[in-house]
């Protein structure tokens, strides 16, 4: 398994040479956004799910961010101001061979900007990581 200096050392290269790691850029959580993940239904949103992939990770705290990694995943979650706008920054990366490659990077502000809304949209994406990774595994196996 991937180690914490490995992972701090992925994860300054990802600020570093963020327009190389994420050349799309951040995707900003709004209410357009969780519409569209399915996510705004308050019913839904506050059932706890037992299969919750978040909670399969280990966990690294530091003044600085959170760092959630098992085998599969990397992900950190940075709190910072922007423009004096308190905002959480997640970076969502596949571990590959011991090295983690950046996927995406979520920001969350204003009323998205908390612990529950975060988690559910991680959530959401990494679901979405391994559906993309159980489809493009299985385009490899027909050819």
């Amino acid at each position: 398994m991937i180690t914490p200096p490995q992972l701090e050392e992925s994860y300054d290269d990802f600020v570093q040479n963020f327009k190389k790691w994420a050349p799309d850029g951040i995707i900003e959580i709004d209410l357009e956004g969780l519409c569209e993940m399915g996510l705004v239904n308050r019913e839904d949103f506050d059932d706890e799910e037992p299969d919750d992939v978040t909670q399969y990770f280990h966990v690294l705290e530091t003044p600085d961010k959170i760092t959630l990694y098992n085998e599969k995943f990397a992900i950190w979650i940075v709190p910072k101001l922007i423009e004096d706008i308190p905002t959480t920054l997640t970076y969502i990366s596949q571990v590959q061979k011991e090295k983690p490659q950046l996927e995406l990077v979520f920001s969350t502000v204003g009323v998205y900007n908390t612990p529950k809304f975060i988690l559910k949209i991680l959530q959401y994406f990494l679901i979405e990581v391994i559906d993309t990774e159980a489809i493009i595994s299985s385009m490899g196996k027909k050819s």
